[in-house]
This record gives C-alpha cells, structure tokens and sequence, in this order.
C-alpha cells in the first residue's frame, strides 16, 4: 500500500479542491509512491508528532493543520516549521494536511462538532460559493433535541469540549435550542449565524470587540481553538480504520493545544 492510495481515500472525503485558497493541503513532506508502514493522525505536527510517528514506525502523519503554511525560503532549522521538517525528512516521515478541505466537507470538521453536542439535522452553515453542491461549506447549523437554558448549554459545551473556560456574549435569558458551529477561527460567520436565526454560536479565537457583534441576538461562545477542533482526528482515524487494515492507523497521544489555562 502506498501513500498515493491513502491520500486518494481522504480526497473522497475531503476533496483539496475544497479547501480555501489562501491554504495548502496535500502531500506536503514525502513521495506519493513510498510503501506506507503505518499512520499516525494529528490535529498539528511538531516535532514530538514526528518522534511518536518514528517510535509507533509511521512514516505517514495525517495532520489537520498544515505545518509548512507560508512560503520556507529556507530549512536550516532556525525555528519550530523548520526544525520539524529537517526531522520528518531525515526520518523518511511524509505528512499530509487536511484543513479547510475537511472544513469545508458535509462529513468534516464542523459536523464532528455536532455530533458531540448532540445537534440534529445540520446543515451548512455557510455554503463555499463556487460549488452549486449547497452541501459543501464552512459550518454547519441544526437544532438541539429540546430546549435549554443557557447556563445548561454553557455547561455542555464546556463539559463536551473539554476546555478549561468559555468566554461568551451576555446571556439574553432565553432558550437555547437552533445552534451553528465552526471549528477554528470563525468570527466571520456571526453574522450568517445571526442571519440564520441561531439561539448560539460555537467557535473560537473571537476577539474583543467581536463579542459585540452580538447585539443581544445571539449566544457567542468562544471554546477555544484547539478545542472546537480536537475531535478531527478521531474523525480522521474512524474513516482510515475502516478502509485500511493491513497496516496501523493510530490516534496520536500527544497534546498539541499551545494554550494552557490556570
């Protein structure tokens, strides 16, 4: 089995052709035609990532994140990219990376999110404008099974995604029960869960003055990046596992969440 019939199974689900285009997907380290003798799935590759794939004898990383985003004009290991690049070169250790193509696919990033709030029927949130396939797009937007309080969904979204804290808008003394979700970065879509007449809004990395996007219409929880994202690899591992067993498909063990709470 070789890396090419990897990659071709995770572009039936994610299609690169999907991700946005400030991004870069793919194959980023390593040959298309190398024998696969194992895949370690991650949210981000470090350096760490690349010495539990060389210790679980991975010579492939699935990575959510890509590491190498901007332009390397050189590789001399003078910071984190760098250093984990030379590392996964030396080692033979190919890496590939997902992101917006996960993000923006109906069985992606967002609806993970979903399931684990427990949120029926979601839809797309916000469809990607250059496919008539309205089922392609960042976020998604459904309905809890019955109604809440907001101190209740506070609670299980902080309890389902495992955060230290959730930062969030006032609370507006109602129910909730219609609920969008992105992973991620995903201040940009207030409006269009706003616009959709969501109760909440789970996401991440909403800045200070964003929170008054709200304007008494709408639950703003921020989750955290990592959070709201944790659950990709699970995601990723179940649709490997489930087409490929001659070889491991394994479920990093490495944190790799930069941010701590006290």
């Amino acid at each position: 089995m070789k890396i090419k019939d990897i990659t071709n199974y995770l572009e039936e689900l994610a299609p690169l052709s999907y991700a946005e285009d400030f991004d870069n997907v793919g194959l980023l380290v390593g040959n298309y035609a190398t024998e696969v003798t194992g895949v370690l799935v991650t949210l981000d590759t470090l350096e760490e990532t690349v010495d539990e794939a060389i210790a679980k004898n991975c010579n492939l990383i699935v990575s959510f994140h890509p590491i190498i985003f901007g332009g390397l004009k050189k590789i001399n290991g003078n910071n984190y990219v760098e250093r984990v690049v030379l590392k996964a070169i030396k080692n033979d250790i190919a890496i590939y990376a997902t992101h917006t193509a996960l993000d923006n696919t109906h069985l992606g990033v967002s609806a993970k999110m979903c399931e684990v709030l427990g949120i029926e029927n979601p839809q797309v949130l916000i469809p990607k404008e250059t496919f008539s396939d309205k089922n392609i797009g960042m976020g998604m937007i459904g309905e809890l099974p019955s109604a809440i309080t907001e101190d209740a969904f506070l609670k299980l979204v902080k309890n389902k995604f495992k955060t230290g804290c959730v930062r969030h808008s006032n609370k507006l003394d109602k129910k909730i029960k219609k609920v969008a979700v992105l992973g991620g970065s995903g201040s940009f879509a207030i409006k269009n869960a706003i616009q959709q007449k969501a109760d909440a809004y789970v996401s991440a990395d909403f800045k200070y003055h964003e929170f008054f996007k709200a304007e008494n219409k709408i639950l703003l929880t921020d989750v955290g990046h990592y959070e709201s994202e944790q659950f990709t690899k699970n995601l990723l591992v179940e649709y490997l596992s489930k087409k490929f067993t001659k070889f491991a498909v394994i479920l990093s063990e490495k944190s790799t969440n930069p941010i701590y709470y006290f």
